[in-house]
C-alpha cells in the first residue's frame, strides 16, 4: 500500500508550458483524499517549486535543490540544508571560467550569475525566479557555501561535461542532468533518493511504502529508493532501464496513469 507519493517536476508534473494537467490534478487529488501523502522531490529553488505544490494542495516537506535543501511547504522554513563546501564550489567556478561556460550559484533561495545571458535567461524561464548579477561569483561567496552550482551550456557538450566534472571533484562533489542544459553540482551527501528518505522519516512513512516518479537522470537515486520507481517515457534509456515501471510522458498524463495503477488501484511490480 502507498502511503507517500514523491512527485519530480520538470518534465514529469510539468512540462514546457509550466502547468499541470487536469487530468494529474484529479488524480493527485483523488490520491490524497484516499489518505495518502504527497511531497515535490524537485532540483528547483524553493521559491521555483513552491507555486506547484500549493496548487496541488500540499502540506508538510518539499524537496529542493536535488536534496540540497529541505523546505516546510506552509512556513518556508529550511528543514535540512546540506550546501556545497566553498572550496569545491570554487573549483568548479574555476574551470567554467576558463572554459568559457555559463556557471550559477545558490544561497537565501537566489541564484547569482556574473552576466545575465541566455544561459541564465533559460534558467529564470523555466523557474520564474530573477538572477541576482555580481560583479564576481568568487567574491560574493567568499566566506559563503553555495547550496549548488548550476553549469548551463548546450545539451550536446553536456556528456562530456558531467564527465570532466567528476574526474575533476571526485568523491568531493555529485554531479548530475536535471535537464539536458543544466549540470548540477552539490554536496556528495545528498540527491533525490536520500532526501525522500529523509522525508519518509519525518512523516513516519516506511520507504516500503513510497511511490516516487521522475524523468531524467537526477531522478535515478530517487526511482532506486523507492518501493516503485515509475519512469517517464520520455526519460533517458538509463531511467527507464532502472524504473520499475514506465508510463506515458508528461504531455498524455503519465503521472496520472501511474497514480491510478500503483496507489488507487494497488497495483505491484
Amino acid at each position: 500500500m502507498i502511503e507517500l507519493l514523491a512527485l519530480d517536476l520538470d518534465g514529469t508534473l510539468i512540462g514546457h508550458d509550466l502547468t499541470i494537467s487536469p487530468k494529474v490534478l484529479t488524480a493527485i487529488q483523488h490520491a490524497l483524499d484516499a489518505g495518502v501523502r504527497a511531497t515535490i522531490v524537485t532540483g528547483r529553488m524553493f521559491v521555483a517549486a513552491r507555486p506547484f505544490a500549493q496548487r496541488l494542495g500540499l502540506h508538510g516537506p518539499i524537496v529542493c535543490y536535488q536534496g540540497a535543501a529541505i523546505f516546510d511547504l506552509d512556513s518556508g522554513e529550511i528543514l535540512r540544508e546540506t550546501p556545497l563546501s566553498n572550496a569545491v564550489a570554487m573549483r568548479v567556478y574555476e574551470m567554467a571560467k576558463r572554459a568559457g561556460l555559463h556557471v550559477q550559484m545558490y544561497r537565501d533561495d537566489q541564484f547569482f550569475v556574473e552576466e545575465d545571458n541566455r544561459y541564465a535567461e533559460l534558467y529564470a524561464q523555466l523557474s520564474r525566479a530573477r538572477p541576482v548579477v555580481v560583479e564576481s561569483l568568487a567574491q560574493t561567496f567568499a566566506d559563503h557555501d553555495s547550496t549548488k552550482v548550476v553549469v548551463v551550456t548546450e545539451p550536446e557538450r553536456a556528456n562530456a561535461l558531467v564527465g570532466e566534472l567528476e574526474r575533476l571533484l571526485g568523491d568531493q562533489a555529485y554531479v548530475t542532468r536535471s535537464q539536458a542544459e543544466f549540470i548540477e553540482i552539490l554536496n556528495p551527501r545528498v540527491n533525490k533518493g536520500e532526501a525522500l528518505r529523509f522525508v519518509a522519516e519525518r512523516l513516519g512513512i516506511s520507504m516500503e511504502h513510497t511511490l516516487a516518479i521522475g524523468d531524467s537522470y537526477n531522478d535515478l537515486p530517487l526511482l532506486q529508493a523507492a518501493a516503485i520507481g515509475v519512469a517517464m517515457g520520455s526519460g533517458p534509456d538509463e531511467l527507464k532501464a532502472q524504473a520499475d515501471a514506465v508510463v506515458a510522458d508528461v504531455a498524455h498524463d503519465g503521472v496520472a496513469a501511474a497514480i491510478e495503477r500503483f496507489v488507487l488501484q494497488g497495483e505491484h511490480v
